[in-house]
């Protein structure tokens, strides 16, 4: 595929739910729309702000439709697939309806803690088994296994259908490491909306965003400053974006930017066990900075 369609803002859609517990598919196609209309560049399903652990497969395949069938094609989209079995990962994939689907975004494989050969083995298999290019997602923070800077250029070097990295690791010696060395047309994205200011000014392609499911217009306004070396502007959006993004994350993804959506009107504030909302305390924080902006 073309990978400059991959650059730019990508959102990590959230899953909102009924008060009965089920998926609100009406709710997220409404998402869908509106973050067409604020000109993100693409949309990620069933990530980790999806609560997709949660989910049974029927639920997944369904939201993968609505997502799809709601962008009709004016952006792409890429879906989360990944997990500690390898072969697990490459059946899901290939009985996965993917009609519509860009991009296959894989996390690293959780629990089990692989070594680098390992992580190379399981990405090299999954990539020659799926019909549709893979993307990396590193995340060690949730999953205890990080991609280190030789494993990602090794996969993006051997490798043809591996396309790039959502890096989330925090780290940027190793993200500027990959920028440096990685081959042409290899995609290097953050992962992480607090430091993605920074990681632009060294050269990333854009960001996958949590909180853009939230503010749509004005992280995709900082992203393509950024990208256009405007850094001057995109700081004053940064310094505006820094206190409600970093309040989204600490209680936890995504009970965060799901209290800023409630409080938005635009979902009902419900979560699936064991996530539970934030605190009383934390949501009034939320609504005050929200009332500030």
């Amino acid at each position: 595929m073309n990978t400059a369609l991959l650059k730019g803002l990508g959102v990590a859609l959230i899953t909102p739910f009924t008060r009965q517990g089920e998926v609100d598919y009406e709710c997220l196609s409404r998402l869908v729309e509106d973050l067409i209309e604020n000109r993100v560049d693409y949309l990620v399903a069933l990530g980790t702000t999806s609560e997709t652990p949660t989910m049974s497969a029927d639920e997944k395949q369904k939201i993968v439709r609505i997502v799809v069938k709601t962008a009709a094609g004016r952006v792409p989209v890429v879906m989360g697939c990944g997990g500690p079995s390898t072969q697990s990962v490459i059946e899901q994939i290939q009985q996965a309806d993917l009609d519509g689907v860009s991009a296959i975004l894989s996390v690293t494989p959780y629990y089990n803690r692989p070594s680098q050969a390992g992580l190379k083995e399981h990405y090299r298999l999954i990539a020659d088994h799926s019909p549709l290019p893979i993307i990396l997602y590193n995340v060690w923070t949730r999953t205890s296994c990080n991609i280190d800077a030789d494993t990602t250029l090794w996969l993006a070097n051997e490798c043809e259908n591996i396309i790039g990295i959502k890096e989330a690791s925090g780290n940027i010696n190793q993200i500027m490491r990959v920028v440096k060395h990685r081959p042409e047309n290899f995609l290097v994205i953050s992962g992480d909306d607090a430091i993605t200011l920074p990681l632009l000014a060294i050269g990333v392609d854009g960001l996958i965003s949590v909180v853009a499911n939230a503010f749509p217009s004005e992280i995709s306004k900082m992203v393509n400053l950024g990208m256009n070396n405007r850094f001057v502007e995109a700081r004053a959006i940064h310094q505006k974006m820094l206190d409600i993004t970093q309040a989204c994350f600490k209680e936890g993804n995504p009970a965060g930017i799901k209290a800023v959506l409630a409080l938005q009107e635009k979902i009902e504030y419900y979560l699936r066990l064991p996530l539970t909302r934030v605190s009383e305390q934390h949501q009034q924080y939320i609504k005050s900075l929200l009332a500030d902006f």
